[in-house]
């Protein structure tokens, strides 16, 4: 996909007047992710669709990756860590079946993207990070997009846990993870 790289570095690089032009583009290019990575491979539930449209990636990457916002790969997005490609974000939403009325617990923010396409679909979403740094980034993009009834912030599984009632759709850690960050607190708050 390296038309779309292209395509997002051109408007990434203009200003001014342009701006809007910049956002039709990259409404474009995420428009075109969704029908020829996700839906061409078979992801096929409406409300992952939808929130794939609708959130806009490139604002949960790096500058220096910009560029890349929409291609089908995972991006570094500092400390060692990555934004997942678009297609697994969509996978893994399908896959836990959401209809709307969930409380999702996500652990590893990372930029936050998987959490904002989430909260598209569930009714709430709490994420947590043990990367404080990352947990920091995450909780500016959060910030400028999630909705009400998302929480972003740093800590374990552990920690929200204790702060936070159950989720109804959540991913598993393996054991040995989870118990590596006992020590570890969340300050995540409710922003509802």
């Amino acid at each position: 996909m390296l038309w779309m790289s292209w395509l997002v570095a051109l408007t990434a690089s203009s200003c001014g007047p342009a701006e809007e032009r910049n956002e039709a583009a990259l409404a474009r290019a995420r428009a075109l992710m969704v029908e020829e990575q996700l839906a061409s491979r078979g992801v096929e539930d409406a409300r992952t669709l939808a929130a794939m449209r609708k959130v806009p990636r490139h604002l949960f990457v790096p500058p220096a990756v910009l560029d890349q916002a929409y291609d089908d790969h995972p991006l570094p997005i500092g400390h060692g860590q990555t934004i997942s490609q678009p297609y697994i974000v969509a996978f893994m939403t399908e896959a836990l079946g959401l209809r709307g009325g969930e409380t999702v617990l996500e652990v590893g923010t990372g930029s936050g993207y998987q959490a904002a396409v989430l909260a598209e679909i569930a009714a709430r979403v709490y994420t947590i990070e043990i990367v404080a740094p990352l947990a920091e980034e995450a909780r500016g993009a959060c910030a400028g997009w999630a909705t009400p009834t998302s929480t972003c912030g740093p800590g374990t599984a552990t920690s929200a846990g204790r702060k936070r009632r159950p989720s109804t759709r959540s991913w598993s850690l393996p054991p040995p993870l989870a118990c590596r960050s006992r020590s570890r607190s969340s300050c995540a708050t409710e922003a509802d």
